[in-house]
């Protein structure tokens, strides 16, 4: 019997997560078995820096890269907002199944909304994107850096007036259900944050099943699990990114809807890290993926690249 190996970090929701697309798959593995090979990465190894000053996105996914072109494994299960806009030369994505709840959620010790959080609230967070969206609806609150696995932020929550975590992985975990967040019995205060409100990071939501570009066999066996609705959003989101150079080291997000009549919603925001400057834009965009490319030049050309001239200036990667 052949046996298929998967990388994934070790994170409880990591593993929880790629366990779940080994379930998804077992109706078309035929004689095959999947063995989970479980990759420690930098991000998970640095957790006293905030990922702008440690490399950004690729910290959680070049290691698990360097294994699939060193052929110790077949394919690797990503969340895809730890996906760099770029990936290593030889590989693909080969599918994207289909996306979980992109909010941001608000979770705190009593209240349930930022407007209500206390003045000089502290919020634990190690996004810059959520930083620089909070301070705009909030300039007084005072944002700390929050790094670690969801539960142990979780834990945390004791250090702090809130927190922000994805719902998409509290869901995963099985944590987030009926619109309540339950862990081991305990109840926390949690809200979900609109999209209207704080726009979510690129591929928020989404998972990447990633592979060897030559790789037929893994293509073929991942499509049964591909969604095109799904793709096709994030593939517009990952085409601004990339048109803005962006990682986590510049404040940035961005989330595509699709529409009906072959549209799709857009909204984007760029942004300096203390809040002061946020340019948002929100539009309709065709069903090509290049669209969000467009949509990202415009934004450059209408302000957005002199914001993140500033941006780079000010913390030192000029």
């Amino acid at each position: 019997m052949d046996t298929l190996r998967v990388g994934t970090r070790r994170s409880a929701l990591a593993m929880t997560q790629t366990q779940q697309i080994i379930d998804a798959l077992q109706p078309y593995l035929d004689d095959h078995e999947v063995e989970k090979k479980e990759i420690v990465t930098k991000g998970d190894r640095i957790l006293d820096v905030s990922l702008s000053k440690v490399g950004g996105k690729g910290l959680f996914v070049s290691e698990i890269e360097q294994a699939l072109l060193a052929h110790e494994i077949d394919f690797a299960v990503h969340s895809m907002k730890d996906v760099p806009a770029k990936l290593a030369k030889g590989l693909c994505i080969a599918a994207i199944p289909k996306r979980q709840d992109p909010r941001d959620l608000l979770i705190t010790k009593s209240v349930i909304s930022i407007e209500d959080l206390p003045s000089h609230a502290r919020v634990g967070t190690s996004s810059l994107r959520r930083l620089a969206q909070l301070k705009k609806i909030r300039p007084d609150l005072v944002i700390e850096p929050l790094r670690g696995n969801i539960d142990t932020r979780l834990r945390k929550l004791e250090e702090f007036d809130a927190i922000i975590l994805a719902v998409a992985g509290l869901a995963r975990m099985g944590w987030w259900k009926d619109e309540q967040l339950i862990v081991e019995q305990k109840q926390y205060i949690a809200s979900p944050i609109p999209t209207s409100l704080m726009i979510p990071a690129v591929g928020q939501g989404a998972l990447a099943i990633e592979c060897r570009e030559d790789d037929e066999k893994i293509i073929r066996l991942v499509a049964s699990l591909h969604d095109e609705t799904t793709a096709l959003c994030v593939q517009q989101e990952r085409a601004f990114l990339q048109a803005v150079g962006g990682s986590c080291e510049i404040p940035v997000g961005a989330y595509s809807v699709s529409l009906f009549a072959n549209q799709h919603q857009f909204q984007a925001i760029i942004g300096s890290a203390d809040g002061r400057e946020l340019m948002v834009e929100k539009g309709i965009l065709d069903r090509r993926p290049q669209s969000g490319e467009d949509f990202a030049r415009n934004m450059l050309q209408n302000g957005a690249a002199k914001l993140l001239t500033t941006w780079s200036s000010q913390n030192g990667n000029d």
